[in-house]
């Protein structure tokens, strides 16, 4: 059983289960130099506790009835007691005991919804997300290119454009200080980048390039693109012109994302990314490295690659576990691709866009639903939220009442109507904070 151990005053102290061991993260010249033994990019994981005391504590039980103890005594990985400091004390003679000096004792938290790499190579790429005027967006990024061989791309950034008035970037702003380094930098919610003309180039995307379905690339008064690509937009380079991650940096990647929430009580997370992510996960579990407790999802699409992975290897262990599958509905509120009942008050002809269409939402949960897999769905618009929620009644509906565990992503901005329907579903609204300062993207 993880536990987080802190101060009263929230600063974090590395006493407890939830040790972790930190590994400095290289500057972007270092993590060039990439070690060929892959056991060395990553700390080791903590060694196992037979048996361990914390007394004189502030414990929060999670129990409504007695919220609240000084001392707790594990053995192995289960909470044998939790009491007072004396009471303890009796039953762990010989065991390994902490005085907490008062610090405050919690169970590790769980975050439900992370992207696990994309906060770890964030942590070493430039840092634009408290960028507040167009100036300094582009001091960051100019000072960023100067530390990186030319020809790496630059990527990450979460950037906030509502920090300096709303005006979206364009890739003329930073053309000329990005001459020698492709640029795709994302919003700090994930749903649309900004690309230099290098990187456009690369993509072969230019004013002849056609509009994508449930994306869009934006365009200047003259017809060419700014740079701006939204949701599945993106996919013009991100899936086709990036180069891949080697294992050197995507287990580096790793190593500083676990280091990084456990260092904030984090012990365990729910991730939302691919296949190739699950290999990077399985290859550090192989190792003995993992530091977190990893659910990790893949793409609904691929329900019936997960369905026949899980016949063959099952779920996985207390450490990873495979079963989740995420999918999206429509993209996010501030790049205008939230699918809404109504329009946004500032674009009165747009109402946002589905990201996949429903009737593929649809054939996908239900496929995925009879394999016994567990679906997690992005939606943010009202008119996102009630797609989704009408897929889930129609695959009750047709396949029988049961514990599914069906969720919903952000379930941002719901009509009032469709609050209710939650609870008759057994539908579990999965809120999630955008203002992390791990910045994973939602």
């Amino acid at each position: 059983m993880p536990i987080f151990v802190s101060s009263i005053t929230g600063r974090p102290a590395r006493i407890g289960l939830s040790l972790a061991l930190s590994l400095a993260w290289p500057t972007p010249a270092q993590a060039m130099q990439q070690p060929t033994d892959a056991r060395s990019l990553l700390a080791p994981a903590p060694a196992p506790v037979a048996a361990l005391a914390i007394v004189n504590a502030r414990v929060w039980t999670g129990d409504p009835r007695r919220p609240w103890a000084d001392a707790v005594l594990v053995r192995g990985d289960r909470i044998e007691a939790v009491g007072s400091s004396a009471e303890v004390k009796k039953r762990a003679s010989g065991v390994r005991t902490i005085d907490a000096k008062g610090m405050m004792v919690a169970p590790g938290f769980i975050d439900a919804h992370v992207h696990f790499f994309d906060g770890g190579f964030a942590l070493s790429s430039v840092q634009l997300r408290d960028a507040g005027t167009k100036a300094e967006f582009i001091r960051r990024i100019k000072a960023y290119a100067a530390s990186v061989p030319a020809g790496t791309w630059i990527l990450n950034g979460d950037w906030d454009h509502t920090t300096w008035g709303g005006d979206l970037p364009e890739r003329s702003w930073i053309d000329s200080v990005t001459p020698n380094n492709p640029v795709w930098i994302n919003r700090l919610d994930g749903h649309m980048s900004l690309a230099n003309s290098l990187a456009l180039r690369a993509a072969k995307i230019d004013r002849t390039t056609k509009d994508v379905d449930g994306g869009t690339i934006v365009r200047d008064a003259a017809g060419e693109p700014t740079g701006i690509l939204k949701d599945n937009a993106m996919d013009l380079i991100s899936a086709a012109r990036i180069p891949d991650p080697s294992l050197a940096l995507s287990l580096r990647a790793l190593d500083s994302a676990m280091t990084y929430v456990s260092a904030r009580g984090v012990t365990s997370v729910d991730h939302m990314g691919g296949w190739g992510d699950l290999a990077i996960f399985e290859r550090a579990h192989a190792m003995g490295a993992l530091r977190t407790r990893i659910s990790a999802a893949v793409p609904l699409s691929t329900w019936a690659r997960l369905r026949d992975t899980v016949a063959a290897r099952g779920r996985g262990d207390a450490w990873l576990r495979i079963g989740g599958l995420k999918g999206f509905v429509d993209g996010s509120l501030g790049s205008h691709t939230a699918a809404m009942l109504e329009p946004f008050s500032d674009a009165p002809d747009d109402r946002g866009l589905f990201v996949t269409p429903p009737n593929d939402l649809y054939a996908w949960t239900l496929a995925a639903d009879k394999a016994g897999l567990q679906v997690m769905v992005h939606a943010i618009g009202d008119s996102a939220i009630r797609t989704q929620l009408n897929v889930y009644e129609r695959v009750e509906r047709e396949d029988g009442a049961r514990d599914r565990r069906f969720r919903i992503e952000h379930a941002q901005h719901i009509a009032p109507s469709d609050i209710p329907r939650f609870a008759a579903l057994g539908v579990i609204a999965s809120v999630i904070s955008l203002v992390l300062a791990f910045a994973f993207r939602a």
